[in-house]
C-alpha cells in the first residue's frame, strides 16, 4: 500500500514539476577550464591529459536535458593493469536524458553492452557484462579480446554471459573503471576501492584512493548520475523506509547466488546449453545467470528486480523509482551494481548528434552556501604523520575546493585543489620539521582550518 501512494505521489510531483527545479538538470558537475589526468604503471605522478573534464554544457527542454561530456572525470584514470593498450579519451558526445521518466508496464527492456547511463561528471555507466560468454558449440569462452567470436556477433546474449565486475578486477583503475576503446565506464559502484571495509583490489597501494564520491554509511547517498530510462541513480546508503524515514541504512540487492553445482539450468529451471564448470577459475558469480532473484516483502531496503525502487530520497522529497549502486557488508560490489538486468522505465540510446530542439542553457551556482560548507564531513589522516597527509572528502565534493598547508605563522608551504566530482587530495610532509601545522580547506569566502602534527620517526 506504501508503495502505491508513493508511486502516486511521485506521479503527480512530476506532472506539476517546472523544468528549471528538476534535479536532472540541476546536479550535474559542470567544467569548462580545467583538464584531467591519468597515471601510468609505476609512476604515482599523474600526467595531465589535455582533455575537460566532467560536463562541459547542460541545456534543457521541457522534456529532455541534454548534457554535452567528454566522459572524462576530474579524478585521475588509470593504469589498467590486464594489458589494456586504451587510454580514457574525449568521447565528445551529447545525452539526451528525459525529464519525465516513463513506467514500462509492459514487458521489461533488457540493458545492453555499452552505455546505459551517466553519472553526473559525464563518466558512462555499463551494465555487468564485458562482451565474453560461453560457446557451448567449442566448450570455450567467446568474445572479447583472445577469444573467438560469439554465434550472433559482438556483445550477442548467450547462456552463459561473463560478469565484468569479477572477470575483469585486474584491468579496473583504482576508481573501479576502465576504458573500452576510450570510453572511460564504470559497471559498478563508483567508489575506490581503498576505500572499501574490504580491500579486494591493490591497485590503489601506488595511486589516490580517488572516485566520484566516498561511501558514508551515516547519510544518505548523493545522486550520482541517471540511467537511460531517465530514473536517477544513488550510491550504496539511503532512507531505511520508501517514505524516508527509518535512518541511513545500505540498500541491499535483491539477487544472491545460486545453489548449483553445474551450469544446466537458468533460475527458474529452464533448461539451456551447459556452460563452464563451476571452478576455481569460473567460479560461482564467475557469470549473470550464477544469480536469481528473492524478493523481500515487507523488508524496504531491499530493492526489486530491476535494483531500484519507489522511494522518498533528498532531491525527490515527493517520491521517485531510482536505481541504487548496491555494495555487500565490506562494501564490495553487489550484483546487478547498479541499473539491471532490466529496466524499470523506457530504456533507449540516448546519444544525439545534435541538439534539435529549443533549449535553455543551465549554468549552476558558483559556490556553497555556508551551511552546506559547515556540514561536510572532511577526515584528514594519518595525523600524526610522517611522509604523506591525505585530505578525505566523504560524500561528493559538488563544488571545487582550495586547500593549503600552512606552518604556524600562516606561512603557505603548499597548496593543493579538491575539484567537484572527486574525494581525496593529499600533500607530501616529507622535508618538514616535525611540529604542527595547519589544513585551511576553503570554498569561496567559506573556510576551515585543521591541525595535522608532523613526526619524524
Amino acid at each position: 500500500m506504501k508503495k502505491n501512494i508513493l508511486l502516486c505521489c511521485f506521479l503527480i510531483a512530476t506532472f506539476f514539476c517546472q523544468a528549471q527545479l528538476n534535479p536532472a538538470i540541476t546536479n550535474w558537475l559542470q567544467n569548462t577550464t580545467e583538464t584531467g589526468s591519468y597515471y601510468v604503471s609505476g609512476n604515482g605522478t599523474a600526467i595531465d591529459n589535455g582533455i575537460l573534464y566532467n560536463c562541459q554544457k547542460v541545456e534543457y527542454s521541457d522534456d529532455f536535458v541534454y548534457v554535452h561530456t567528454n566522459g572524462i572525470p576530474a579524478h585521475p584514470t588509470g593504469p589498467f593493469s590486464d594489458g589494456n593498450p586504451s587510454q580514457a579519451a574525449s568521447q565528445d558526445a551529447i545525452f539526451k536524458i528525459p525529464l519525465n521518466p516513463e513506467v514500462n508496464t509492459g514487458t521489461p527492456i533488457t540493458t545492453t553492452g555499452g552505455n546505459i547511463g551517466i553519472f553526473i561528471n559525464g563518466v558512462a555507466l555499463f551494465d555487468y557484462r564485458d562482451g565474453v560468454a560461453w560457446n557451448p558449440d567449442t566448450n570455450a569462452p567467446c568474445g572479447g579480446p583472445g577469444n573467438a567470436p560469439c554465434p550472433g556477433g559482438p556483445m550477442a546474449q548467450m547462456d552463459w554471459n561473463r560478469d565484468a565486475v569479477p572477470a575483469e578486477r585486474d584491468g579496473f583503475d583504482c576508481s573501479k573503471a576502465h576504458p573500452a576503446m576510450g570510453n572511460y565506464h564504470h559497471h559498478q559502484n563508483p567508489s575506490a576501492f581503498k576505500l572499501d571495509l574490504n580491500v579486494v583490489s591493490d591497485i590503489c597501494d601506488m595511486y589516490d584512493a580517488d572516485g566520484l564520491y566516498a561511501i558514508d554509511a551515516n547519510a544518505h547517498s548523493p545522486l550520482l548520475g541517471y540511467a537511460y530510462d531517465g530514473f536517477p541513480i544513488y550510491g550504496a546508503y539511503g532512507y531505511q523506509n520508501l517514505d524516508g524515514t527509518g535512518g541511513i541504512v545500505r540498500i541491499k540487492s535483491g539477487y544472491q547466488l545460486r545453489n548449483i553445482t553445474e551450469r544446466t539450468q537458468h533460475a527458474g529451471g529452464i533448461t539451456v546449453d551447459q556452460g563452464p564448470p563451476i571452478n576455481a577459475e569460473y567460479f560461482l558469480g564467475y557469470y549473470r545467470e550464477d544469480y536469481e532473484f528473492v524478493a523481500h516483502p515487507g523488508e524496504e531496503d531491499y530493492l526489486d528486480e530491476h535494483n531500484g525502487r519507489i522511494c522518498v530520497t533528498p532531491e525527490y522529497p515527493d517520491g521517485t523509482y531510482a536505481y541504487f549502486c548496491t555494495v555487500d557488508e565490506n562494501w564490495n560490489s553487489a550484483y546487478p551494481y547498479v541499473v539491471g538486468p532490466t529496466y524499470y522505465g523506457n530504456g533507449a540510446k540516448r546519444s544525439v548528434t545534435t541538439v534539435d530542439e529549443a533549449t535553455t542553457v543551465y549554468t549552476g551556482t558558483t559556490s556553497l552556501s555556508e551551511l552546506d560548507f559547515q556540514q561536510i564531513d572532511i577526515t584528514i589522516f594519518p595525523n600524526p604523520t610522517s611522509e604523506i597527509v591525505a585530505v578525505q572528502l566523504k560524500g561528493m565534493a559538488k563544488d571545487d575546493f582550495q586547500l593549503m598547508l600552512l606552518d604556524l605563522n600562516g606561512k603557505v608551504l603548499q597548496t593543493r585543489q579538491l575539484r567537484k566530482g572527486m574525494t581525496i587530495v593529499s600533500f607530501d610532509v616529507q622535508t618538514l620539521y616535525e611540529g604542527t601545522y595547519l589544513v585551511k580547506i576553503a570554498n569561496g569566502d567559506n573556510q576551515l582550518t585543521k591541525k595535522v602534527v608532523i613526526t619524524k620517526e
